[in-house]
């Protein structure tokens, strides 16, 4: 079955889902290329009386969708991956045209989205506990995962389907269920488009709903006592806010935030290997990435060298129509954000920065940009960019390095090149990051590996692979015995 785009478009222009399209008379948001200006659809925002009524459908929905067997729950979750794959260019369109993606970036996130699709097919089959010994005779001790009840998955613009589904299928998977709310600048590639596939998958009605909105409507979700977990992936700033209203109801949360990626260029490095890795891990997606690469320390050895071959790759990049296939960075996703990177470069350079190129865009257009002369306390440096920035910083003694490294309050990724892999990999147990990577870029993710930060990049948990599990679900020890025993008193 593939998207009849006007007849769904019709449908999210009128109606909010909550597991079936409900009218709705709540004000419009107007959905806005962010390339063209142009207002490209419409979705009615939901209420705070919305989030109420969904949240008791979906534990109403709950209680039978744990019940079902694993089979059901797989052949559901492999049914969204077989739609998703068949209408794949919608997806990829939408992504373009909402959020201002790359068709290269679109087509990869796409793709990401099947795979994690069919890898939560594979969780429901696993197994679902443990057993231990018992000091008393006769007795079984079980320790098994049982769901948390409803999820609610708070998704930011910038991957807003990788970064739903990747929360999303998991916890369904686990038999629990949702409450998407997507960012108001992704609501129907993050949204509307995931309503319908998981109705067409035929989810059963009430387990996945989707409420578009502003921050009052994440704000009730968090707060609302009958929502059992929230996965939230955004910036630092809004997760701390979560966390703390989590925490006052001892409710759980998995908070995947914000980044200031070092890559780390030794002296023995692959030049070439490295400028392309670092090119790829700063201006993909225009910078608008977690794992960005935002920060580049350069052994001095190498740094001129490195420095002109980074804005040569820089220099050749094409920016404009993300819809054009040679088409490399497409706009930023608001005017807020371009002018938070203008002022980041702006005052960089007025103090004493060299602009090696860029550093300028028209419209919501950025160019890359590549900036030199810095020291390590320069905002430019020390701040999550969220744009196609790339700072660099010299330095002589890699202890220096890592220390620079270290010193940020992030730790999502870090990137090494250098031709001493042994080394290398005993450097990474120095470095404060989630994630590091050896030879490689930044904006790394592997659907069957656990992902996550620490530091102010992440808190409460992973996301991927073996950590899925017991990220969306919680232990429960049973005790048996088939016959009970007296006890002294």
């Amino acid at each position: 079955m593939t998207i009849q785009a006007k007849a769904i478009e019709q449908i999210w222009q009128e109606h909010i889902f909550q597991g079936s399209w409900v009218k709705s008379e709540n004000p419009s948001f107007n959905i806005i290329n962010p390339a063209t200006g142009t207002t490209i659809s419409s979705v009615p925002f939901a209420s705070v009386n919305n989030v109420n009524s969904s949240v008791e459908i979906a534990t109403q929905a709950q209680q039978s969708w744990k019940n079902t067997t694993f089979e059901t729950r797989a052949k559901i979750l492999r049914k969204a991956a077989q739609l998703f794959e068949q209408n794949i260019q919608t997806f990829i369109e939408w992504n373009v045209q909402e959020c201002g993606s790359t068709l290269l970036k679109a087509g990869w996130e796409a793709n990401a989205c099947i795979e994690q699709l069919y890898m939560a097919a594979s969780m429901p089959m696993a197994s679902s506990g443990e057993i231990f010994p018992s000091s008393i005779p006769n007795r079984t001790n079980v320790w098994q995962r049982v769901p948390l009840g409803v999820v609610s998955v708070i998704s930011p613009w910038n991957f807003p389907l990788l970064l739903s589904i990747r929360s999303i299928a998991p916890a369904l998977a686990m038999g629990n269920s949702v409450i998407l709310k997507p960012s108001e600048f992704s609501n129907i590639t993050g949204g509307a488009l995931l309503a319908w596939l998981f109705e067409m998958a035929e989810l059963p009605e009430g387990t996945f709903q989707v409420l578009s909105g502003e921050s009052q409507i994440g704000e009730a979700l968090v707060n609302h006592p009958q929502v059992n977990m929230i996965s939230f992936t955004g910036s630092t700033g809004v997760g701390k806010k979560i966390a703390e209203a989590c925490a006052k109801q001892l409710k759980k949360c998995a908070l995947e935030l914000g980044g200031n990626n070092a890559i780390i260029i030794c002296e023995d490095a692959d030049l070439d290997t490295a400028v392309n890795n670092a090119v790829w891990g700063t201006f993909l997606h225009q910078g608008q990435i977690c794992m960005q690469t935002g920060r580049h320390l350069v052994h001095r050895s190498i740094a001129d060298a490195y420095i002109q071959k980074l804005k040569e790759k820089a220099l050749a990049l094409n920016v404009g129509d993300p819809s054009a296939p040679d088409t490399h960075l497409g706009p930023l996703i608001n005017a807020a954000q371009h002018q938070k990177v203008s002022n980041l470069v702006e005052a960089a350079v007025n103090n004493g920065a060299i602009l090696e190129c860029g550093g300028k865009g028209e419209n919501l257009f950025f160019h890359p940009t590549v900036i030199t002369n810095i020291s390590k306390d320069d905002p430019i440096f020390t701040d999550e960019i969220f744009g196609p920035v790339a700072p660099v910083l010299i330095f002589d003694d890699i202890a220096d390095a890592i220390e620079i490294v270290n010193s940020s309050k992030y730790g999502l990724a870090v990137a090494i090149h250098t031709a001493r892999t042994a080394w290398a990999f005993e450097l990474a147990k120095k470095i404060k990051s989630g994630m590091v990577h050896i030879n490689d870029q930044t904006v790394n993710n592997e659907y069957h590996v656990p992902f996550g930060g620490m530091g102010e990049s992440g808190y409460g948990g992973r996301f991927g692979g073996p950590a899925n599990f017991d990220e969306f679900s919680q232990r429960q020890w049973v005790s048996i015995l088939d016959k009970g025993i007296q006890y002294p008193l």
